[in-house]
């Protein structure tokens, strides 16, 4: 094991512990749900197993500008909502609060924290590694999923501003814009 794996690990358990009332293993929890994941990321880097991308990012890395079929707010916000749920929130939207006390805030800045160090871990056993995903393919499949993401945010941006331009409300148009009436 690496030496950071240990600490990291302790660390999660003592922070979890803090919040007995609400939510005491939350972190710990946490690590059990994504250490599948964690351990078993060397098949990515085999391209064995491969990040699925959303039609509607492959669809506006095809055609960013389009605007087939967008000629109502409605129609404009539902292509924008669709892109946020492949996306998350744009950056015109205000944080979410999620009435998470800071505990339980740490336990899960913990968890992410000792996931990393499990795909590290099973990840730097692998001699070559670069070589490996360029081979197999799957260092080109990665640029492939960021190349559909930025073109998504592209696109939700477009849409918005389209959006602010035909004077609709959010989220057709970004969160803070008010249309005339």
């Amino acid at each position: 094991m690496k030496p950071i794996l240990v600490p990291a690990l302790v660390a999660l358990l003592v922070l979890a512990g803090c919040n007995a009332g609400r939510s005491a293993m939350g972190g710990a929890e946490q690590v059990g749900e994504g250490l599948g994941e964690a351990v078993t990321a060397p098949l990515d880097d085999f391209n064995l197993r491969r990040q699925l991308i959303p039609t509607v990012l492959l669809q506006a890395e095809a055609n960013p500008y389009d605007l087939r079929n967008l000629n109502q707010c409605t129609t404009i916000g539902a292509e924008v909502a669709r892109l946020d749920e492949a996306l998350g929130p744009d950056t015109d939207e205000p944080p979410r609060q999620d009435g998470s006390y800071r505990s339980e805030q740490a336990a899960d800045a913990a968890a992410r924290a000792t996931l990393d160090a499990i795909r590290g871990t099973t990840t730097d056993f692998i001699p070559g590694r670069s070589w490996i995903r360029r081979l197999s393919g799957a260092d080109q499949h990665s640029r492939h999923v960021q190349s559909a993401i930025q073109s998504g945010r592209m696109r939700r941006a477009f849409l918005k501003g389209i959006g602010m331009q035909r004077n609709c409300a959010p989220p057709a148009a970004p969160s803070w814009f008010r249309p005339k009436r």
